[in-house]
């Protein structure tokens, strides 16, 4: 996954040339090329000994070391020789300008921006979970994901909804409720009945609670524990979710389905179509089925009449996909195809009409090939408490923690009823100062948590006990002081981290900075712009290229026919609309037509005629279409205008500006380089 794309791009923008990129590709964001491609931040290190880092350079007096500069290159140049002395300078002045950027954009006091100062602490909070997580417990997660992967589990459950934090005579309440229907089931009763009829879920009424097939990370935890570890035919005891309590009867396992590829062909139909229009697309892939099952080629009969002009450019091919990556309809008719080369009949979506073609079908994949989004989905799940669980534990052992309960107790007794309003004060708890706990050499006092609970209480339900509030918030607070902890530690513990955020650092305020003198400023300056390209407009020019009409024409006959239609156009004006119109009144396909100027390359028919206005000779294809050109004007090479070629100008004129703007840079700040220790780098 690529997080923190923003400054993923901007980290090695002095090393990327990534200024022109950024204008071609139309997004001052685009994500980095660099060989540090996916920004995946590994499991942290040990902690590392402190040793003394050299000041490699200084850059308008400030200073940088050689473990700063060392890390960066490194990143950016992976390879196992030890680096040449030539490829070392060369990269020592693209720092140099780099760090001069960044001088520039603190002293412009960008650092001190309230919103540079937020999105560096959002990036902080990412950059530093896996130092925060328990690699073990996520391994067994990730592994466990995987190997439900490979089963897919249709059940049915009934629900009981429950608030998220609901009082004790509720829950038991809740409870009791679903107890009862578990009982009901177990006597005999039917469970799609009893869904239907009692089941909290609103879609019960509808599927009696059937959630047809599904797999590993498609349901909250608790769920798919129950779901994976309830026999078939079995039912669940009460599951407890942030929903509410759940019973399941598992209905079936299967395999998994795995994944398919497939080709297809779609004929369009606009959103709120008439009636009519539906008719039409409708007697086009009416059409099109027709010409499969008489043996005609899929993948040209997908490239010809595909209005998925993507895939139609491959032969109709979609990407390979899974379970829940596409529309139902279309997914269940393509998993429904029983072998590769099987084609289904017509199938309706949102989208249109459609026609699917198995090419090929396989299982799960290997581990490997998703263990990083298996690991990406198990962190933003319920699951992944397990693990926080683990390093608060180990936290805990790490830093001699210490509890008073008494101290607890003695707080909750000077709680009163006014914090079901959410009206409690602080005050009420004056006088008590004594250590709830004790981590490292850090205490935590009853005042602490009084504070705490006051500043974020809200009203509660006067059926919950003031005791199990308390100690809700509480178990809350605690946990997060202790992970909070052992975050402020993190720069001074691990080293890695600590360069790790410079980078972040420098990166956001490189792109603030470039952005101010560089990319917003070349698409503003307008004038600007416009002399740069007069001084420069024969770097932007248009080769040789044909204002045309390309016919395609399903056989000869209809070649003839619509020849005959074009001669008349040319002579007396007739519209390619009723020339189309009438070639295709006994099928959608007899003609297809399209127009527009193109340059050599652009189009493979265009490539192949005498540019000669007029009408072409016809070209015979391998399918027995036929295709001519009606050749309107031959365009000389001219320039082109800033809106034709305002993508590469603007890539140009931004490369201009940086140049001058460091070349300023460079009279402003003074920088001297230490050439001893630079000479130390390998």
């Amino acid at each position: 996954m690529k997080i923190f794309q923003k400054a993923n791009c901007l980290l090695l923008l002095f090393a990327l040339s990534s200024v022109s990129l950024q204008a071609q590709t139309g997004s001052k964001k685009s994500t980095s090329t660099s060989t540090n491609k996916k920004t995946n931040i590994v499991p942290p290190p040990p902690p590392t000994v402190e040793i003394v880092d050299p000041v490699l350079m200084t850059v308008g007096g400030d200073p940088v070391t050689k473990g700063e500069f060392e890390s960066i290159y490194r990143k950016n140049n992976q390879k196992d020789t030890k680096s040449d002395r030539k490829a070392l300078e060369e990269y020592l002045e693209l720092f140099t300008n780099f760090k001069l950027k960044v001088k520039a954009a603190k002293d412009a006091g960008k650092d001190t921006v309230k919103a540079f100062q937020n999105e560096l602490k959002g990036y902080r909070k990412q950059l530093a979970q896996p130092y925060l997580t328990d690699k073990d417990v996520n391994d067994k997660l990730i592994n466990e994901a995987y190997e439900r992967m490979k089963k897919d589990v249709r059940a049915s459950h009934i629900l009981i909804k429950l608030g998220s934090d609901p009082s004790p005579k509720d829950t038991l309440i809740a409870f009791n409720k679903i107890m009862g229907l578990r009982n009901r089931v177990l006597k005999g009763e039917d469970f799609g009945v009893l869904a239907s009829a009692n089941s909290d879920d609103p879609s019960a009424k509808q599927n009696a609670g059937d959630l047809g097939y599904f797999t590993s990370m498609m349901m909250v935890y608790p769920f798919e524990n129950a779901a994976y570890t309830t026999p078939v035919g079995q039912i669940s005891m009460p599951v407890r979710t942030k929903f509410g309590y759940h019973i399941l009867k598992v209905v079936d396992t299967r395999d998994a389905q795995g994944q398919v590829h497939v080709a297809h062909i779609m004929v369009k139909v606009p959103e709120n179509a008439k009636d009519s229009a539906v008719a039409i697309s409708r007697k086009k892939i009416e059409e099109i089925a027709d010409k499969v099952k008489k043996g005609e080629d899929f993948a040209s009969l997908a490239s010809n009449f595909s209005d998925d002009r993507t895939s139609g450019k491959n032969g109709g091919q979609l990407p390979w996909f899974g379970t829940g990556k596409m529309v139902p309809d279309f997914e269940k008719a393509a998993f429904d195809l029983k072998k590769d080369g099987d084609v289904s009949s017509i199938i309706q979506t949102q989208y249109g009409f459609h026609i699917i073609k198995r090419l090929e079908r396989k299982g799960v994949q290997a581990f490997d090939e998703v263990k990083a989004e298996l690991k990406q989905k198990v962190s933003k799940d319920s699951r992944s408490q397990v693990s926080r669980n683990s390093v608060i534990s180990k936290i805990k052992a790490e830093n001699s923690f210490k509890e008073d309960p008494k101290a607890l107790i003695e707080l909750i007794s000077k709680v009163d009823t006014s914090y079901y309003n959410g009206k409690w004060k602080a005050e009420s708890a004056a006088g008590l100062t004594k250590p709830l706990f004790n981590l490292g050499d850090v205490t935590f006092t009853q005042q602490d948590l009084a504070k705490f609970i006051s500043e974020n209480q809200s009203k509660q339900s006067k059926e919950s006990s003031l005791d199990g509030l308390v100690r809700k918030a509480y178990d809350a607070w605690k946990d997060d002081k202790i992970i909070a902890f052992e975050d402020a530690k993190l720069e001074s513990k691990y080293q890695d981290f600590r360069l790790l955020m410079q980078e972040y650092r420098d990166g956001i305020l490189l792109f603030e900075i470039t952005d101010e003198n560089v990319w917003s400023k070349a698409l503003k300056d307008s004038a600007g712009m416009a002399g740069f390209y007069e001084n420069n407009k024969l770097n932007y020019m248009w080769g040789d290229r044909l204002e045309a009409v390309i016919y395609k024409a399903k056989d000869l006959k209809i070649a003839k026919e619509s020849r005959k239609l074009v001669d008349k156009k040319i002579k007396k004006g007739t519209s390619i609309e009723e020339i189309t119109k009438k070639v295709n009144a006994s099928s959608q396909l007899n003609l297809q037509v399209e127009e527009g100027v193109f340059s050599k390359g652009d189009n493979e028919t265009i490539d192949k005629i005498t540019w000669i206005e007029g009408v072409s000779p016809d070209i015979i294809n391998p399918d027995g279409s036929v295709t001519f050109v009606e050749v309107k004007k031959k365009m000389a090479p001219m320039p082109k205008s800033i809106s034709e070629a305002r993508g590469l100008i603007t890539a140009d004129y931004q490369t201009f500006l940086e140049k001058e703007w460091i070349e300023q840079l460079k009279k402003k700040y003074t920088v001297n380089v230490n050439r001893a220790v630079f000479d130390t780098i390998q």
